[in-house]
């Protein structure tokens, strides 16, 4: 026994011997690795002062009792949400029957016409936040109880009440219904892409006064340039109503009228531009057509006569005599590429001259006389001057050399020359030519070339008006000699070619016969008069060129064309 107790100790002695070797002996760095140390997760131990179970499960206990809490009052809000829409539909609802039957009072049939339209934009904002909100929620029903029974609403009205307020895009679509039918389509887009303007009056007696009813279209009297956009049976002035337009020039647009008065007369107007220059250029019109009038009360020296005038929609209107048409409207009808007849060419010319003649003892010059300016009636029979928008006294011009339509500029005008009455007599023979021949005796493309042409058939100019010449050095060089401008045929470019020897190279009296291939002896005779007198109204040096007076006393003109015998 003792022995076995001696190796047990023996033993453990051993076994403590050995680990306490290992645990002295310093581990290598593969022993670390293969081995690592493990950290322990086992949680601590409750201290002393820690909670019992008894006391964990009371905080349990209470934690529910909060959830429980916390739920019912999510479901009082949830409850008071539903009440406030319910209240506010119940408002809503009062709103729209107390607008039906105010309609009611004051329309009897209104309900009927607009029972599908009662709504208010104001219900969108409606909100109930009082704190007693069941006692407001009562007083809302008591009150839609009343209004039920005093009024009987009808079964449409209740269903109309019944309809939401929250959708917001429906009751906006029944606001804008009731205000168009409300409004009885009084006012309009005018930027609306449909057409909606309705005119309370016929489409022939529709007007643009300033007092007009229609005042949708204030702002598109104009284009962009300032011209009245004419619309043919519109009302001017309330008194005549646009049967036609005449033409459109620098200044104005001009319009075939009709007097709505008891004569049912027929007038031209004249609408000015919407420009200050070209108001106060159709003012100086205006004075020397009235200058016209007053010199020539009987109406017989062939002048355009003056009625009135006034303002329509920002446009200086000039009201005056009507006639047929253009002087060259009739030239391309009757006369084109041949000239009208000889006793209408006369007639007409003798007119003309006494037009001028009337402007002459006036002191106006026209400048600006052409087939264009120049009516004539129905009839064909009567000759008038019309557009003096260009007129000007005599002692009221300066040099331009811009004046008067280029075909039918005089020289002095392009030379810068002082012009008087003689550059109307220019353009009257130039007139006279187109009526005879149905073509135009001056076509250049400028005044350079315009000056070429006037040589082309007169010659070379005199160095003595040359020297007079504002613009003379535009056009010739120190020695009197022509600077003809063109371009070169090779590369287009413009040079200036001197010309020193201008010969005429034009037969005036040919070009006249060739117009009247057929005429009779005594046509020849006037052709040969009237080669005479276009030559002295043509004279290159105004000084020397025929007055209206002597115009009239030529035997072109005073001399009537006699009949062939029988």
């Amino acid at each position: 026994m003792m022995s076995e107790s001696y190796s047990r100790q023996s033993k453990s002695s051993r076994r403590s011997k050995e680990t306490e070797s290992v645990r002295s002996k310093p581990r290598s760095k593969y022993s670390e690795h293969k081995y690592p140390q493990m950290e322990s997760k086992t949680p601590p131990l409750p201290t002393k002062n820690t909670s019992t179970l008894d006391e964990l499960i009371k905080k349990r206990e209470s934690l529910k009792q909060e959830l429980k809490k916390i739920v019912k009052y999510s479901d009082n809000e949830v409850k008071n949400i539903k009440k406030r829409r319910h209240s506010r539909d119940e408002y809503a609802s009062d709103i729209k029957l107390k607008r039906i039957h105010k309609e009611n009072d004051n329309k009897s049939n209104i309900s009927k016409k607009k029972s599908a339209h009662l709504s208010s934009p104001e219900l969108d904002n409606a909100q109930v936040e009082s704190e007693d909100e069941e006692t407001i929620i009562e007083q809302r029903r008591q009150q839609r109880k009343q209004l039920l029974e005093k009024f009987n609403a009808s079964a449409d009205t209740s269903k109309d009440v019944e309809t939401k307020v929250d959708d917001k895009s429906d009751e906006n679509k029944t606001i804008q219904a009731t205000q168009n039918q409300q409004s009885s389509k009084e006012v309009t887009d005018m930027f609306s892409e449909k057409d909606e303007f309705v005119s309370k009056v016929e489409a022939d007696s529709v007007t643009q006064g300033s007092n007009d009813a229609n005042l949708n279209l204030t702002d598109n009297w104009d284009d962009p340039e300032g011209y009245y956009n004419i619309r043919v049976g519109d009302i001017i002035h309330k008194k005549y109503t646009i049967k036609g337009i005449l033409g459109q020039g620098v200044f104005a647009n001009v319009v075939r009228v009709q007097d709505l008065g008891d004569g049912n007369d027929y007038y031209a107007i004249k609408i000015v531009r919407n420009n200050d220059l070209m108001y106060r250029t159709s003012l100086k019109e205006i004075a020397i057509l009235r200058e016209i009038r007053d010199a020539d009360p009987t109406n017989k020296y062939h002048c355009v006569q003056l009625i009135g005038h006034f303002m329509h929609k920002g446009h200086l209107c000039i009201l005056l005599e009507s006639l047929h048409m253009d002087l060259r409207a009739v030239i391309k009808k009757y006369g084109r590429h041949h000239g009208i007849n000889m006793k209408a060419l006369i007639s007409y010319s003798r007119q003309l001259l006494l037009a001028l003649r009337l402007l002459r003892k006036l002191g106006i010059v026209h400048a600006d006389i052409k087939p264009d300016n120049i009516l004539v009636n129905e009839k064909k029979n009567v000759l008038k001057l019309c557009d003096f928008g260009s007129a000007c006294k005599i002692d009221d011009n300066e040099p331009t050399p811009y004046l008067v339509s280029r075909f039918y500029r005089a020289p002095e005008i392009i030379l810068g020359v002082s012009y008087k009455h003689s550059v109307d007599i220019w353009s009257t023979a130039c007139t006279i030519y187109e009526m005879a021949t149905g073509k135009i005796l001056f076509t250049g493309s400028s005044n350079n070339k315009m000056l070429k042409c006037f040589m082309d058939l007169k010659g070379k100019f005199s160095s003595k008006m040359i020297k007079r010449g504002k613009f003379k050095d535009q056009h010739f060089n120190y020695n009197n000699n022509f600077l003809l401008h063109k371009k070169d045929e090779f590369t287009g470019r413009e040079k200036v070619v001197e010309l020193s020897n201008i010969v005429p190279i034009r037969d005036l009296g040919h070009e006249l016969k060739k117009a009247y291939k057929n005429a009779s002896a005594r046509e020849e005779k006037k052709i040969v008069q009237l080669k005479d007198l276009l030559d002295k109204m043509t004279m290159l040096d105004s000084s020397q060129r025929l007055s209206v007076t002597d115009c009239l006393k030529h035997p072109f003109i005073f001399e009537d064309l006699e009949k062939d015998p029988k």
